[in-house]
């Protein structure tokens, strides 16, 4: 890239988020931007988590774009490979390959206050852009924790999103780390093949029956020939989900039934009563992120699978120490144990326009006008940004729900015409946030009793959305020009910048 290149919109991240971008921008008529991904390939997450038993928990045919719906699902859960497929389909349907540069990683992200854009600095050089989507996600970059000792293990050590596919575990004793949503589905395939497996469970997860089967060709051939049944089959999934919420976020007590349900897919598998007890959650279900699996139990209750309730402590050699004292001997340590989800990397790569990263400015927590915009941050929009998450239903719908305030919000630009920028207000994100925190304090996630990754270090909830996948829609269906700044070049107004931040221009609406 020529350090001259100028694009419109830069987009971060070729992932769901990422590709959607790009497609709702060439729909919009906007051609001249960039998809800039670090990796060889698109596809986020689903590219880089290839894991044994890699799959997702949510219905295939709602996890999809609605303006990309595909009727040759095989099975109603679908796995990665099948995923990671159609985020390739869709880079080529929507021709989008010509806008994404790969092996291009953003190394920093600077905004010009006087000239009004970003300047982009990659591992392939350097462009400057109007405006920034950040769709890195928050599933992204693993997190590892810092165990003493670790770095002295004689044997193999890899997280599940960066699995090592040319180390052979048959034969081995592998120590698997962590209880979530990819250990469950790590550890019914390796037990096949391991001599001895290890769970460190920190926290046990509530785990309900995964109702998935294979798509008959009779149902596909259906949904190719008659589109409509696929939005109806995504419509029926979508709606049941949207019933649910009002469980997780106004009345957490009625969620009893379903743990109850869960305690019974447990006891079908786990008849050792001391390993029922290790197993059995003592929060509310849905605290922490509901599981499908019905091979985890069964495999947690093979004889070469030890359970050591406790997290992982202390590495001596290949002498694994949990927290309880517990010892195990290990050749291999799978860590399950997430990503960096409210301290997202990306952020200390930006530069706002007081000279502050975006980490700094988020350092008491992460904060975005309607998940988008941050203050300080003008023209830089993130999708799948702070309480945008979802605990029962699809990202997907959140994502284009985003999209449309990403539309509009360069609809705005083109009306105020010439050169201009758009800064959230901190008080309207103030304001937007302050709604959001209240509206958590009756959730599930907040009142179920557990410590779950959808917090941060202050224990504060920013990362799920306390509504309706509708409600959010409709919060981001347009931008109120109210809760902005509207920012000029300080030539163009004639008279000088205040606070470094550009002339500011008044708006009424």
């Amino acid at each position: 890239m020529a350090g001259s290149e100028h694009v419109r919109v830069a987009v971060v991240g070729s992932g769901f988020g990422g590709l959607g971008a790009a497609v709702r921008l060439r729909r919009e008529g906007v051609t001249d931007f960039v998809v800039l991904e670090r990796a060889g390939a698109v596809g986020g997450t689903w590219r880089d988590n290839s894991y044994p038993g890699c799959a997702c928990d949510v219905p295939s045919h709602l996890y999809s774009f609605s303006f990309a719906p595909n009727p040759d699902w095989p099975r109603t859960f679908s796995g990665q490979e099948h995923i990671w497929d159609y985020l390739e389909r869709v880079a080529d349907t929507f021709r989008l390959r010509p806008h994404i540069r790969l092996n291009t990683e953003v190394r920093r992200m600077r905004w010009d206050t006087e000239k009004l854009l970003w300047h982009v600095e990659t591992s392939r050089g350097t462009l400057t852009a109007d405006v920034v989507v950040s769709a890195t996600g928050p599933l992204s970059d693993p997190k590892t924790p810092d165990i003493p000792g670790l770095a002295d293990f004689p044997g193999k050590v890899f997280h599940s999103a960066r699995w090592d596919h040319g180390y052979d575990l048959r034969g081995k004793r592998v120590a698997m780390i962590g209880t979530g949503a990819s250990a469950i589905q790590i550890v019914p395939e390796i037990q096949r093949e391991v001599t001895r497996l290890t769970l460190f469970q920190r926290t046990p997860p509530w785990v309900l029956p995964r109702t998935d089967r294979e798509i008959t060709r009779v149902e596909r051939w259906l949904h190719r020939q008659l589109p409509f049944t696929t939005y109806a089959r995504r419509g029926l999934l979508w709606g049941i989900r949207e019933l649910q919420v009002q469980a997780f976020t106004k009345r957490p007590n009625e969620l009893g039934l379903i743990e109850s349900l869960a305690k019974r897919n447990m006891a079908r598998a786990i008849k050792d009563p001391e390993l029922r007890a290790k197993l059995t959650p003592t929060y509310r279900i849905g605290c922490k992120r509901i599981l499908l699996s019905n091979t985890y139990y069964p495999a947690l209750a093979q004889p070469h699978v030890d359970v050591v309730a406790s997290g992982l402590a202390e590495v001596r050699g290949s002498t694994l120490v949990a927290a309880d004292g517990t010892e195990a001997e290990a050749d291999a340590i799978v860590f399950g144990t997430g990503f960096h989800v409210t301290d997202m990397p990306i952020a200390d790569r930006v530069v706002g326009d007081d000279g502050r990263t975006l980490a700094e400015s988020w350092k008491d927590g992460m904060k975005a006008l309607r998940g988008a915009t941050a203050a300080g941050f003008p023209n830089f929009l993130t999708v799948i940004g702070p309480n945008t998450g979802l605990g029962n239903s699809s990202m997907i719908l959140m994502i284009e729900s985003q999209l449309n305030y990403l539309a509009d919000y360069l609809r705005q630009l083109d009306v105020l015409g010439g050169r201009a920028a758009l800064a959230a207000r901190p008080s309207a994100v103030g304001a937007w946030n302050r709604r959001v925190q209240q509206r958590m304090e009756r959730t599930v996630w907040n009142t179920g009793g557990c410590t779950s990754w959808y917090l941060d270090a202050n224990g504060v909830n920013t990362t799920v959305w306390p509504g309706t996948t509708t409600e959010f829609r409709a919060a981001t269906r347009r931008v109120d020009l109210n809760e902005y700044e509207v920012l000029r070049p300080p030539a163009a107004s004639g008279r000088a910048a205040r606070g470094g931040r550009g002339a500011k221009a008044e708006v009424t609406a």
